[in-house]
């Protein structure tokens, strides 16, 4: 898929990771004790939206471009709100052009008492989020395998937290390299909230790797999935998807209210579709 973040920086994908990311950390807020932030596929952090690879393609002009420019019933405002005041917030200091990543909504979003690990396993990637975050004794960052960071880091000390598992897949067996990396971490934390990215690109593959996650019987795993458009047979990338283990117990609901508005904005055409399902052994 060869899926360098620079080019696609602000798309579609990045505001359904990026608005249910800024949720799920507002939720782990609301409890006085410390949290951690594992992100395994960090990227570098901050992008230019008025770059040469964002001009390139120019995604961010179908995702954030649209949704910012956008007007939401005012329970959907007040779930994009998280997401779209980092966003802002984030414009302020680094020009208007300036788009945040994982790493930064994150950081944002972390008390003096939180902590979070950033790994990027590319050496210059690695020193563009390094400056990105700037010097923030909270923030650790690494530059690894995001599946071996992962498996060493947890459980985080605080016991609380959630780990943001975001591959490029750039290699045909991502999927399955997604999957053993999770089941390694949750056997050593199941307690944990994990949020893994996967592409909507290649239908059986996107199948299967569901079913896999069914058949590991997680008592708490939400799927969460958004379609710009139809399947298209292996081509271009028309939608992506969330599978959250052990979310906040609000997020369901909220992604159905969410995920309708979010498709009325940002669908390009037939075939687009939204998904909200439980598909762990606890029924919510």
């Amino acid at each position: 898929m060869n899926y360098r973040h620079a080019f696609h920086a602000g798309n579609f994908a990045d505001v359904l990771k990026h608005s249910v990311l800024a949720l799920c950390l507002l939720y782990l807020r609301n409890k006085t004790q410390p949290f951690r932030v594992i992100d395994t596929h960090a990227g570098i952090g901050l992008y230019d939206l008025a770059g040469d690879e964002a001009l390139r393609t120019g995604e961010w002009r179908e995702g954030i471009g649209l949704i910012e420019n956008a007007v939401f019933e005012p329970e959907v405002a007040a779930l994009l709100a998280p997401y779209l005041d980092t966003v802002r917030l984030i414009r302020q200091m680094e020009g208007p052009q300036a788009y945040p990543g994982s790493p930064l909504i994150a950081q944002h979003a972390l008390r003096p008492d939180d902590r979070m690990i950033l790994n990027e396993k590319h050496p210059a990637d690695q020193i563009l989020l390094d400056a990105a975050v700037g010097s923030d004794r909270r923030i650790k960052v690494l530059a690894l395998d995001g599946y071996i960071a992962l498996k060493a880091h947890v459980p985080p000390p605080e016991r609380r937290g959630l780990v943001l598992i975001d591959p490029p897949f750039e290699d045909k067996r991502e999927f399955d390299s997604l999957l053993h990396g999770f089941a390694k971490a949750y056997a050593k934390w199941p307690t944990g909230c994990y949020v893994l990215w996967y592409p909507l690109k290649n239908k059986d593959q996107t199948d299967v790797f569901a079913l896999a996650m069914q058949d590991m019987a997680l008592p708490r795993l939400l799927c969460v999935e958004l379609a710009v458009r139809g399947f298209c047979g292996g081509g271009p990338l028309y939608g992506s998807g969330l599978m959250i283990v052990n979310p906040p117990f609000v997020l369901g609901a909220q992604m159905r209210t969410l995920l309708p508005a979010l498709e009325r904005v940002l669908a390009q055409g037939r075939g687009h579709f939204w998904r909200c399902d439980w598909l762990g052994t606890a029924k919510e």
